[in-house]
């Protein structure tokens, strides 16, 4: 008899990211957890790539997805009706308070911060006359994985080489203390805002388009936090320049940080143009959404305005639609009272980490914090937490020698029980590397 032996590929085929440590099989899954070969399950304790927002297998997700692939699977939304486009248009600006702001529909979060680029440029080259329009940036920052956007943004291992940035780089220093010490020692303020403005004028206002800024720093330095008032001053210093203000919540939008945008967080922040990705497709489907004021949005068809960015074969999908339009079923069915609580819970117990000697600080709000580790334990913790049913994720590091450290990032469909399961199992996790 002639026995049957599964052929799997090499490994090394498959192109993407490694790590230096064995990979599971992954049989099921439901909500937070992924459930293993061995029999065994394990905690996603950073929502996947950070984007795994409302869990795995939604009946919600999956209701809307097959009610749309009933109807038909793809339709440009320049040829057929884009009902069900408009149907998400509709629901995200209410969801994030911007009743009234247009949106464009692409396909990732790379995609939705070149069209924000493209149509800050246009926006204000139509209002104000722009010919050359810069897009500036910070130096702990990062803003996708095209060419244009790691030229632009400040991830150190992710950067390209000098000769292939296309001249471009960060303008302008982070206000964390990694990247913008102070001789005196002081922690950054809001007048660390003023080297935005610096690097405008050094620029010249007619030659800058937008100021791209993540409101929370992500998993570049680490879930580093603005100061009070840094976010308004940065708007108050672009505006009074005619520069818009662009917010990249690709990974913290959608109440990853406990409120619908992160930059909400703080009073007169709000910004002219939004990005959002990770939390709106929640791993479910590729997405990117780019939200433009109603201030701005008609200088978008107006005559003197570039045409519209190129968005791609994909943009406004409608199954992509349809899993969005299920993923936010799923964060308006949560408890928000819960959720802050459990945001608070899941903080009280990562901050009393820093006890330990293999903590060195931890910050972070809502369900995304980061954890900054002592030299060369990353790994060893990571993989101690595998052995006691949790995977994390690493961030890039930050500073002069750089920072390590991990992202606490649950979804935030996790329940009371599985925030205790998660902080106990890290805390055993950090205890072992004693």
């Amino acid at each position: 008899m002639k026995s049957h032996t599964t052929h799997l590929p090499d490994r090394g085929r498959l192109l993407t990211s490694t790590r230096p440590m064995p990979d599971f099989e992954v049989v099921g899954s439901h909500g937070p957890w992924l459930y293993r070969a061995d029999g065994t399950r394990i905690f996603d304790g950073s929502s996947g790539l950070l984007c795994v927002n409302v869990g795995q297998s939604s009946p919600r997700v999956l209701a809307r997805i097959e009610d749309q692939f009933a109807k038909f699977t793809y339709g440009g939304a320049a040829v057929v009706q884009p009902h069900i486009q408009l149907e998400l248009v509709e629901r995200l600006c209410r969801a994030v308070t911007r009743p009234a702001d247009s949106v464009a529909l692409v396909t990732c979060g790379t995609l939705g911060v070149e069209v924000a680029i493209g149509l800050a440029r246009s926006i204000t080259r139509a209002r104000n006359g722009k010919k050359r329009a810069d897009i500036l940036t910070s130096d702990l920052s990062y803003h996708g994985m095209s060419a244009l956007t790691l030229a632009l943004a400040g991830n150190h291992a992710r950067q390209p080489r000098p000769d292939d940035a296309m001249g471009l780089a960060p303008a302008f220093p982070a206000p964390y203390p990694p990247t913008h010490p102070h001789d005196d020692g002081r922690a950054c303020t809001a007048e660390c805002a003023e080297e935005i403005a610096k690097a405008i004028d050094a620029r010249g206002a007619d030659n800058v388009a937008a100021v791209l800024l993540e409101p929370i720093n992500g998993a570049t330095g680490g879930a580093y936090l603005p100061p009070a008032g840094y976010l308004r001053r940065a708007r108050e210093i672009c505006r009074a320049r005619d520069v818009l203000v662009i917010h990249d919540e690709v990974l913290t939008g959608l109440w990853r940080t406990g409120t619908p945008l992160a930059g909400q967080h703080w009073d007169d922040a709000e910004p002219d143009i939004v990005i959002l990705s990770k939390g709106l497709g929640a791993g479910y489907t590729p997405v990117a959404a780019v939200l433009v004021s109603p201030e701005h949005a008609p200088m978008i068809r107006h005559p003197d305005a570039d045409p519209l960015p190129a968005m791609g074969t994909m943009a406004a999908h409608p199954l992509m639609a349809a899993a969005c339009l299920g993923v936010l079923d799923e964060l308006e069915a949560l408890d928000q009272d819960a959720l802050r609580a459990r945001g608070h819970r899941l903080s009280e117990s990562l901050r009393s980490l820093t006890d330990l000697p293999a903590v060195r600080e931890v910050r972070g709000v809502g369900h995304l914090y980061g954890v900054e580790l002592a030299p060369g334990l990353l790994w060893p913790l990571l993989r101690e937490a595998e052995r006691r049913g949790v995977f994390l994720y690493p961030f890039t590091g930050a500073g002069d020698p750089k920072s390590e450290g991990l992202v606490v990032a649950p979804p935030l469909t996790s329940t009371d029980d599985d925030i205790t399961f998660l902080t106990a199992a890290l805390t055993d996790a950090a205890h072992a590397l004693i």
